[in-house]
């Protein structure tokens, strides 16, 4: 048996990281026993040793190194869980930092739920708390991956149980999405899954100097991660409701994400609309009728890229349409009997408005 009843793991890729404020905010404020993992990516442990200053030598403190020469978070997160121990590991970025009490807290929901997983409310220091996912009004315990549209929440912060999850890794060899694999398991095979919506939260700091996006990303990088979940052994066996849940997501968020980031460069969105369109088509493939569960905004966004020349300008404006346009653009599907669907934007958007 572990001495330790949580393991949190820190990933480091650069000196200039506040790692000395996370780590404090996990030892300085948890009553229960709580070990931190720092796993230094490909940079030198010992250039990071001394950002821990006092915490250093702590006894609750482990530095771990891992040189793979792969810029991605996959795998010195992987590295963190195959050396957990403990019965609950939670994720922390080094940026990040932890409300006094936070494990205290998640650690007390689990014990009392059951719950495989409890997810973290997340407070972002300069947008507020994030509204995602949209679960139902007031739902704290016993959470339905469909019914509380979980797959909005795409990092498995909070508390994850090992028992159930201890062999779960994040997907190694993906420019980005390593988590997403790894978070839909959680959501849509976990037990009786738990949201501490009202305790300390995961506090998301937005002043990382280094974060950028990756340029020379393909739409099929971007992507990738649909094949990590098509592979996994519990895929196959979700319902029509899980699959189209999952869908919805897929195009509501990624889709459009990868339309924003190219819009410009060479060639512009014309040069991206064949691959943007097997996007579509793979993901409808995968959840049949999740393109229809769309806002008209969103489909006629689609329809500018599918036509012969696309406008920037034109799908630009949509863009910002989503969220500033009138309701009945944002809010509404095209075939009004899907209007009222659980995954329909009236109710997933609304639902994100009050969630918090």
């Amino acid at each position: 048996m572990s001495e330790y009843d949580v393991d949190v793991i820190i990933a480091v890729h650069t000196a200039s990281r506040p790692i000395h404020r996370a780590v404090a905010s996990v030892l300085d404020h948890t009553a229960s026993a709580v070990r931190v993992s720092v796993v230094a990516h490909n940079i030198d442990a010992e250039v990071i040793r001394p950002n821990l200053a006092e915490y250093a030598a702590h006894d609750g403190v482990r530095l771990l190194s891992l040189s793979d020469g792969i810029p991605s978070p996959a795998g010195p997160m992987n590295l963190g869980l195959d050396e957990a121990t403990a019965p609950y590991f939670a994720l922390l970025g080094s940026d990040d930092e932890l409300a006094p009490g936070a494990i205290d807290a998640w650690l007390a929901t689990a014990r009392a739920t059951g719950a495989t997983t409890v997810l973290a409310r997340i407070d972002r220091a300069v947008s507020g708390t994030d509204p995602y996912p949209p679960v139902r009004r007031g739902r704290t315990r016993d959470l339905d991956a469909v019914k509380d549209r979980l797959a909005y929440r795409s990092a498995p912060l909070g508390l994850v149980r090992r028992a159930e999850f201890g062999g779960l890794r994040f997907t190694p060899g993906l420019r980005s999405g390593e988590d997403l694999e790894f978070t839909a398991a959680l959501w849509f095979t976990g037990a009786r899954l738990a949201y501490d919506r009202g305790g300390p939260a995961y506090i998301a700091h937005e002043d990382a100097e280094d974060r950028v996006t990756d340029a020379t990303a393909t739409v099929a990088d971007d992507f990738a991660f649909l094949d990590a979940i098509q592979r996994a052994p519990w895929f196959a066996s979700l319902s029509r409701a899980e699959r189209t849940a999952l869908g919805v997501k897929t195009l509501r968020v990624h889709y459009f994400d990868a339309v924003a980031n190219r819009l410009g460069g060479p060639g512009g969105i014309a040069a991206h609309r064949e691959a943007l369109d097997l996007v579509i088509t793979r993901v409808e493939r995968m959840a049949p009728g999740s393109g229809a569960l769309l806002a008209r905004v969103d489909r006629k966004i689609i329809d500018a890229i599918r036509s012969p020349d696309p406008d920037p300008e034109l799908i630009r404006s949509l863009l910002a349409a989503r969220w500033q346009g009138g309701p009945l653009g944002t809010l509404m599907t095209r075939n009004p009997l899907l209007a009222l669907h659980r995954q329909a934007p009236y109710r997933t958007l609304r639902s994100m408005v009050s969630s918090g």
